[in-house]
């Protein structure tokens, strides 16, 4: 725990405080721009930034949201409790501890100082910040982070763009909080919250209920905003789940066996209703109808 959380995401010294039940797991990712995102399971612990352990020279915010309630105390202040889910950004450059009375995931996110400051420019008048489960776009914030962990970016672009996102939306949540600065990252908000919606879409392609009214009530925006996201990528919400379903289909055609599903059960499967209209997208799409693609399959 010691070197693990020391290399990746911040000095800490730990004590367990139930010996007989203990269970440790950590990962963490990095990105460019000196960002960490990770997730760990703690046993019941305390957890330390000590004195001496400043000599280390970090200065990164360390941000936290936890699923259970703990203590943390900032400076030698009185402890104070943080309930499950409300996010706590604590300044690297000052001793704090900390009190797992539960055994508790982590989703953590180690910051550079300097880049959230040119993003929310007085973040560093306190040494810590205890924001509420309900902050506005804190869902956002969360939702984006947990796309990165099960998806992780492969390209050095796209990684540098993942960070941007994540400074920016972690900015617009401090909004409110901490002033200045979030109005600025609309742009890198938007795609941010573009790719969610897009995950949402491609995790119910097969949905025949799949419209954008329920996108937008479980993304918490209008199907006005969703549209204007996709405007702004020269597409529309229709073009888009038509043409992945497409692509889904085109796949089905490529590893079912024919005796098992035919033309017309892949297309449902695939989110088309009306078998006439599917065949005439494949086939403006690929250049070609489903049974060719199928017959030229079974040909290798």
């Amino acid at each position: 725990m010691h070197d693990f959380v020391g290399r990746h995401i911040g000095g800490l010294n730990f004590r367990l405080l139930d010996c007989e039940n203990v269970r440790i797991d950590l990962a963490a990712m990095q990105l460019p721009g000196e960002l960490t995102v990770g997730q760990t399971w703690f046993p019941q612990v305390h957890g330390a930034r000590t004195r001496d352990l400043l000599q280390d020279g970090r200065e990164h915010y360390l941000l936290a949201i936890h699923n259970q309630d703990y203590e943390i105390s900032i400076d030698g202040k009185e402890p104070v409790r943080v309930a499950a889910g409300d996010l706590s950004l604590v300044n690297e450059a000052v001793c704090s501890e900390f009190w797992f009375g539960k055994p508790q995931t982590v989703d953590v996110m180690a910051l550079d100082r300097q880049l959230l400051a040119r993003l929310a420019p007085r973040v560093d008048m306190e040494a810590s910040y205890i924001l509420p489960a309900a902050a506005a776009d804190m869902r956002l914030l969360t939702a984006y982070a947990d796309n990165l962990r099960s998806s992780p970016p492969t390209s050095e672009k796209a990684r540098e763009m993942a960070s941007r996102h994540i400074y920016d939306l972690t900015a617009l949540v401090l909004d409110g909080f901490v002033r200045g600065g979030a109005e600025r990252n609309e742009i890198s908000i938007a795609a941010a919250r573009l790719k969610l919606v897009q995950k949402d879409i491609l995790e119910r392609l097969s949905d025949h209920g799949l419209h954008i009214d329920a996108v937008a009530r479980r993304q918490g925006v209008t199907p006005r905003y969703i549209q204007r996201l996709f405007e702004s990528e020269g597409t529309t919400f229709s073009d888009f789940v038509r043409e992945r379903r497409l692509e889904l289909a085109f796949r089905f055609l490529q590893e079912r066996e024919p005796a098992s599903s035919t033309i017309t059960a892949i297309a449902y499967d695939a989110g088309f209703s009306d078998i006439s209209s599917f065949n005439r997208a494949f086939r403006k799409r690929f250049e070609a109808t489903p049974s060719e693609i199928r017959a030229a399959v079974l040909i290798r």
